[in-house]
């Protein structure tokens, strides 16, 4: 690509951005750039030389890249968007509105919109999604020599060149793959089909999950992986960097969601008051509905705790164990469904793990709980009265089915809501917590009804 540069139209903003970020690395200006307003960043990008622009822009953490290219000249944009990766362009596109869309689209040449359009149409967080249609590939009629040059002349203008794909020259089908460091170390005049992997190449269908292609990519140890269609003809590549980068913002959104809210869709602080609160305020208000259960699981056995006032000491302790039981069960669970250690098949051998995890885990803390009480009374540090032994047992037989439960549930929400096609984040740890904290209060008070009965009920 030639270093063409933009006319300077750089205010004073743009201009301190040249003079201070002379000698600085391409993510550290992306970095700069993501903390000037859009228009001092497109005056900026407009300033720079043709191909550093373009660098920039192509990275996915430039934020805003879509509004910039917007408000910049139509001519400028189309000269970057030429320049940028089709994949980089399909994305950049969609996250503009129609109208600015389709001007932008109709600037761009005849066989990148063609490219641009085929990307355009396959779901998001698919293999076609974040494919990229830049890559290297040859006839199997080809030398080695033949196929050097080849990659020699088409490198700048592609995504990756470690990995060349041979195609049949009649059906254009993928038959094989070679590595940049086998084809360097072949014969010039030996056929590239002498330095090909043997065997079949691994490949993705283009509606796979993104979650599934990186797993693809992990076990073979790959550093691009070809995506073809019916006919075995390839349609792209996904590289290794494009599937970290959307498992990244995959994992960001999914965290969020865990924290019990919506993904934020934008960094922490580029979104707005009103964003902020409409992101949060609703969650916040079904798990406050939810915890009035709670008060009404009270009213309900307020008899009891008149009777026995000494019981409400506990109440904390039996809502936090059954809370942070069920958290750490949907923790586990989720990232093992994430990750592909588990199916939805799976539901009934996770149950049976847990069962007996929750009593031994409820044992634990019970036996705790009882020593707890043992000790203050003993010491004469709190008077739980003359029936202390019986609230210790009740303590502790109480925690051994809220910590059960609390393990049953966490861990099987995940796959309920799997099941019900929703994501299994949504099972986070408030809303397990929450859930927990009402049917812990009932069978704490249960068991106190069935030990106490008689004594202090």
């Amino acid at each position: 690509m030639n270093i063409n540069r933009f006319p300077l139209r750089a205010g004073h903003a743009a201009r301190a951005f040249i003079n201070n970020s002379r000698g600085a690395t391409i993510a550290e200006r992306v970095e700069s750039l993501n903390a000037l307003s859009i228009q001092d960043a497109g005056r900026v990008l407009t300033g720079m030389p043709l191909d550093y622009a373009v660098n920039i822009l192509d990275r996915p953490e430039l934020r805003n890249a879509a509004q910039i290219l917007a408000l910049i000249s139509a001519e400028d944009a189309a000269r970057l968007l030429h320049g940028m990766s089709n994949d980089r362009v399909a994305d950049v596109l969609l996250e503009l509105d129609g109208e600015t869309r389709a001007r932008l689209f109709s600037s761009l040449d005849e066989p990148v919109r063609i490219a641009i359009q085929h990307l355009m149409g396959y779901p998001p967080r698919t293999a076609g999604g974040i494919m990229t249609t830049e890559f290297v590939s040859v006839p199997d009629s080809w030398t080695v020599a033949r196929t050097l040059d080849h990659v020699r002349q088409v490198e700048r203008s592609r995504e990756t060149v470690y990995a060349i794909y041979v195609l049949d020259e009649v059906s254009h089908a993928l038959l094989h793959v070679v590595t940049l460091r086998r084809l360097i170390t072949g014969e010039p005049e030996a056929s590239i089909l002498s330095v090909a992997q043997k065997g079949a190449p691994v490949s993705a269908d283009p509606l796979m999950k993104q979650e599934d292609v990186a797993r693809l990519i992990r076990k073979h140890d790959l550093l691009a992986l070809p995506v073809t269609d019916e006919q075995g003809q390839i349609l792209g590549i996904v590289t290794v960097d494009d599937v970290i980068d959307t498992m990244i913002s995959d994992t960001t959104e999914a965290a969020q969601r865990f924290g019990g809210m919506e993904a934020l869709g934008q960094p922490y602080m580029k979104i707005s008051f009103a964003g902020m609160i409409r992101k949060r305020a609703g969650w916040l208000a079904a798990l406050f509905l939810g915890e009035m259960l709670t008060a009404s699981a009270m009213q309900h056995f307020e008899g009891e705790l008149e009777k026995a006032v000494v019981l409400t000491l506990f109440i904390p302790l039996i809502m936090s164990s059954g809370g942070n039981s069920g958290s750490q069960a949907t923790s586990l669970i989720i990232r093992a469904l994430a990750l592909g250690e588990l199916k939805l098949s799976d539901w009934w051998k996770v149950l049976l793990r847990e069962l007996p995890t929750g009593v031994v885990l409820g044992a634990i803390l019970g036996l705790v709980g009882f020593i707890r009480i043992v000790f203050w009374q003993s010491a004469g540090l709190y008077d739980y009265g003359p029936h202390w032994q019986m609230v210790a047992v009740t303590v502790f037989a109480a925690l051994i089915g809220i910590v059960t439960f609390g393990s049953i549930c966490g861990s099987m929400l995940p796959f309920v809501l799997q099941k019900l096609r929703l994501d299994p984040a949504s099972a986070s740890a408030p809303f397990v917590a929450t859930l927990v904290d009402v049917t812990g209060l009932v069978i704490y008070f249960s068991v106190a009804l069935l030990i106490l009965s008689g004594t202090l009920l």
